[in-house]
């Protein structure tokens, strides 16, 4: 690769004059790595393409739709069928229908399923129908969890807010902010502190499936349910969300690990990514007395303009029906190849690490500790060495590469990632080991 990113810089330095800075999603602008973001052009496959024509390996997937990869025709097929047809109606179509019944097909946890345009409202749908469901006010999160903007969720979160290594948001207010409890993610008593001191008045708690915004930390074996146990044993509700691993780690998402195995179902779920297939589609689903609060059936209002979008409909519901047991079977072999290499670039490059993983989600921790025990909660993870990242992704991205811009953030890859993907990404991987090697700790 010849380097030159003129084209990104100039289309940069002009998204900068007119959108706060240059980007509409903080991860894009490169803050915690450095350097040019890249304006993306194209993509097929595995790949993408700049606008300076330089073309890498995939690994973050428009951060998780692409799991059949970019472009599939069936996918492109009937988005194209579904334009012919009109972009929007205001108004009920059958495509909407049938997607609710795909993801309830798949997840009979999802009795009920209400479909929206991003995972942030989802959330916020979901929070607002525990609170008008149990007529409680509080709601329990954990500290690097990462549930979209929504005002009392950004609290202790995690993905771009570690990115930035800010705290929470200005502009939430102090008054929203104390309506949210947050503890240490993976930590039962905690929650059992916390709904001893507050149970009358927490509406519910809500959790990533399997987390992936402070980087991959996944639930220990059995916390998930225990969760749902104290929270409906105080009369509270159990928050799923799955906007990330949703569809995207199996075919039933995390729950489809965890809660069809063991016999449970959370109260709410939430969907986002792969169920838009690329567009923007998300959902709030579950019981069907709590789901039904939701009007016009009942007093908990929720509405959306291009809510069941026919296009992104269409593009969400033919990627799920492709989405077979081999797509699944590509992934996580995929995801299970790239992981090894990783570990032994490192390896080889005497770089003390732990890769953690969930389903087919994964990413990097760097540094003795973690080596020697991984990351089990929001502080193990900010005591990493995060500082070896942004040598480590450079080095990929001069060789072709595009990981996520963020140390903070899952590795994405897709059915697309054949042997000759995979191994234009092994074959980086040397060289950013050693960058990593060679990186020095900032100072104080």
């Amino acid at each position: 690769m010849d380097g030159r990113t003129t084209t990104s810089e100039d289309a940069f330095r002009q998204a900068q004059g007119v959108i706060p800075g240059g980007v509409n999603s903080p991860v894009r602008a490169f803050g915690s790595v450095g350097g040019t973001p890249r304006f993306l052009a194209s993509a097929l496959g595995a790949y993408v393409t700049d606008v300076d024509g330089h073309e890498y390996v995939d690994l973050v997937g428009s951060w998780g739709p692409a799991l059949l990869g970019h472009g599939h025709p069936v996918v492109l097929d009937a988005v194209h069928e579904a334009v012919s047809r009109g972009l929007s109606f205001g108004a009920p179509t059958v495509t909407e229908g049938e997607l609710a019944e795909e993801i309830r097909r798949r997840v009979p946890a999802a009795h009920r399923v209400r479909l929206v345009s991003t995972g942030t409202e989802a959330t916020m749908t979901a929070l607002r129908l525990a609170r008008g469901f149990t007529g409680r006010d509080l709601v329990l999160k954990f500290a690097g969890c990462y549930h979209g903007h929504v005002d009392a969720l950004l609290v202790a979160a995690g993905s771009g807010l570690a990115t930035l290594a800010l705290p929470g948001s200005a502009g939430v207010s102090a008054a929203v902010a104390a309506e949210t409890i947050v503890v240490p993610y993976n930590d039962l008593d905690a929650v059992a502190a916390a709904f001893a001191e507050h149970g009358e008045r927490i509406a519910a708690v809500i959790t990533e499936a399997a987390p992936a915004n402070m980087g991959v930390v996944p639930p220990l074996p059995g916390f998930n349910g225990e969760v749902r146990r104290i929270a409906h044993e105080h009369g509270a509700l159990f928050v799923q969300d799955e906007v990330l691993t949703g569809f995207r780690v199996g075919p039933a998402g995390w729950w489809g690990f965890e809660g069809q195995a063991e016999g449970w179902e959370p109260d709410l779920l939430t969907f986002g990514k792969v169920i838009g297939g690329g567009l923007p589609v998300a959902a709030v689903a579950g019981r069907v007395d709590v789901m039904e609060q939701l009007a016009p059936l009942g007093p908990v209002y929720q509405a959306g303009t291009l809510s069941g979008n026919p296009v992104a409909t269409a593009a969400g519901l033919a990627t799920l029906r492709l989405a077979d047991d081999a797509v699944y079977a590509r992934v996580d072999a995929a995801s299970a190849q790239l992981r090894s290499a990783v570990s032994q670039a490192l390896a080889a490059a005497s770089v003390p690490h732990a890769i953690q993983w969930a389903g087919s989600l994964f990413s990097i921790m760097f540094g003795a500790e973690a080596a020697a025990q991984g990351a089990r909660d929001y502080a193990a993870v900010q005591a990493t060495e995060s500082w070896r990242y942004a040598p480590f992704f450079h080095a990929l991205l001069e060789a072709g590469v595009s990981a996520p811009p963020s140390a903070f953030e899952a590795w994405f890859v897709s059915a697309a990632h054949d042997d000759e993907a995979v191994g234009r990404i092994v074959d980086a991987l040397p060289a950013a080991a050693a960058a990593a090697a060679s990186a020095q700790a900032p100072q104080d």
